[in-house]
């Protein structure tokens, strides 16, 4: 029997993860087995294995293949897998925009997954989340952290940061919903005139139909969440599993599995009941914005 452990040089990358999942899904759902798929796109069964372990990058033409064997007539949801595809084979060659920023790492993972996503959910313990973040903010943020000492490095970091949030708007724009420690509002990064300008720019924000803020007050005391910080990544597809990335000072975790994932929104679900609802949100914020 061949191995179908990954040779030296190939990589697991979250995407291809994330893809090479669905493709399970969907050959599971159809009744084929991975014999049956080689065969419609001419390859080895082990071929398969490495596709749906998302351990190869994967080409356009076996993906529409698959997707036709399988049965799957959405032309959107064939779109949306292509596009990973290409996020994918992007990542692996460092193509894509969001690695203009320097020493990306576990980010450039996650913009990749923020690009394709059709809903974020994120918990902060002590920073405005970076799609609510002014430049400012973000600069003041990068010089405190120490590692960048470039001014040109800083302001490409500064440059995603901002990119990113053009998501926020547009024709299909990224549904965001935020729950932030009242901490987050308070710690005066780059100062009051950099904060009090963030929490203005958050009022703003939170007037777009597609986010959603509450914060947890401080009164709150103890909370489900209270470990650390983490965002849950959804897509269109009502199968799709939810990806929880989870960043931590030393290395990045990524859950990609569905009783992993499900944990997650609980604790999600848990914390955002015990929080202020977006209106009294906003009140608050107003109320230290003023107070700066």
């Amino acid at each position: 029997m061949r191995s179908t452990q990954p040779r030296q040089g190939q990589v697991s990358t979250v995407l291809a993860r994330r893809l090479g999942s669905e493709l399970l899904r969907l050959r599971d759902s159809a009744g084929k087995t991975q014999q049956q798929a080689a065969a419609a796109i001419s390859a080895t069964g082990t071929k398969i294995v490495k596709m749906e372990r998302g351990w190869v990058p994967m080409r356009d033409p076996d993906i529409r293949v698959l997707c036709e064997f399988y049965g799957l007539e959405d032309r959107k949801t064939v779109s949306r897998l292509l596009e990973l595809a290409k996020l994918d084979r992007e990542r692996r060659k460092a193509k894509g925009w969001w690695q203009h920023s320097p020493n990306a790492g576990g980010l450039a993972e996650y913009i990749a997954m923020e690009d394709v996503a059709s809903r974020v959910r994120t918990w902060q313990l002590s920073l405005i989340p970076g799609l609510f973040q002014t430049a400012e903010y973000a600069r003041s943020l990068a010089v405190s952290d120490g590692v960048w000492e470039d001014p040109d490095d800083i302001e490409r970091i500064v440059g995603v940061r901002m990119r990113r949030q053009e998501r926020l708007r547009g024709e299909h724009p990224l549904q965001v919903y935020a729950v932030v420690w009242e901490a987050a509002l308070r710690q005066l990064i780059g100062g009051p005139e950099v904060m009090r300008a963030q929490l203005e720019h958050l009022l703003e924000v939170v007037q777009l139909p597609n986010v959603r803020l509450q914060v947890l007050p401080f009164r709150t005391g103890g909370h489900p969440c209270i470990t650390g910080p983490f965002s849950i990544v959804s897509f269109a597809e009502t199968e799709a599993v939810d990806v929880v990335h989870v960043d931590t000072i030393a290395s990045t975790v990524w859950v990609e599995n569905e009783t992993e994932s499900a944990t997650y929104s609980s604790f999600f679900d848990r914390t955002a009941r015990l929080s202020l609802a977006q209106h009294d949100a906003t009140l608050l914020i107003d109320r230290i914005r003023q107070e700066i």
